[in-house]
């Protein structure tokens, strides 16, 4: 997975695709709609970025391809990749405790601060992706 060339695209699961870390400049797609939302990424290969009705929702730095992307009340879950290792940043719920689970293996048990972000950090070599599930405690 390289990127996502439509840069945000509804999966026929129910899910999300976004973000192409092969682009040098930044690009976007606003006012995609999705399940009643308007979606916006940013991305380009030092960030990407993807706004739910204007509120944050993801950010990765380096920039990142984001395939399967679904938000429910209890977990986030997506496959990410990267040229190279990889920082995201979730919106969540404030002040609460989630397990981070990568490649189906756990990180640990992280707690959000009162805004509400998760931010983890993922190893990857070139153009590897790893499945991310963070699950609320």
């Amino acid at each position: 997975m390289a990127a996502v060339k439509e840069l945000l695209r509804a999966e026929s699961d129910g899910t999300l695709s976004f973000g192409d870390y092969t682009l040098a400049s930044k690009t976007k797609k606003d006012n995609y709609e999705f399940e009643g939302d308007l979606y916006k990424v940013k991305t380009f290969s030092e960030i990407t970025k993807l706004e739910r009705n204007g509120m944050f929702v993801y950010e990765s730095v380096p920039g990142s391809a984001v395939e399967n992307f679904k938000v429910t009340d209890k977990e986030v879950a997506f496959s990410v990749s990267a040229p190279s290792d990889v920082q995201f940043t979730l919106e969540l719920e404030p002040e609460s405790e989630y397990e981070v689970f990568i490649d189906g293996a756990s990180a640990g048990r992280m707690a959000t601060n009162l805004s509400g972000k998760l931010s983890v950090s993922v190893e990857l070599s070139a153009d590897q992706s790893a499945e991310v599930k963070v699950v609320k405690c």
